[in-house]
């Protein structure tokens, strides 16, 4: 993954909607979600919802297909787990990105 792709990626996550979205198309897994269903179940307004799906949709972690009269959208499961492969590889240097409580608790009194 390049790291445009990345930054475009995370851009799109760092939205409490979009992240509630993405989040909900990962646990529907490969069937997907109509907008309908997306905005019973988040109790979003159609219109929002419709330009944060849009967003998604350009970072690529998220994809639409038409199936008759109804859209479907899917969390693109190969391009999260390219983001967190990039995160790993190249912020944790390759190593479990855990962080020792003692250091955490020096990080923030930062």
């Amino acid at each position: 993954m390049e790291e445009i792709d990345v930054v475009r990626s995370l851009a799109a996550l760092a939205q409490p909607v979009r992240l509630r979205v993405f989040r909900a198309l990962v646990v529907a897994g490969p069937e997907g979600l109509t907008p309908g269903a997306l905005t019973e179940a988040l109790l979003v307004p159609a219109t929002s919802l419709s330009f944060h799906l849009k967003e998604l949709t350009h970072s690529g972690l998220v994809t639409q297909e038409r199936q008759g009269r109804h859209l479907v959208y899917r969390a693109q499961f190969d391009r999260m787990q390219g983001l967190l492969s990039y995160l790993t590889d190249n912020c944790c240097e390759g190593q479990a990105c855990l962080i020792d409580q003692k250091d955490s608790a020096a990080l923030s009194h930062c």
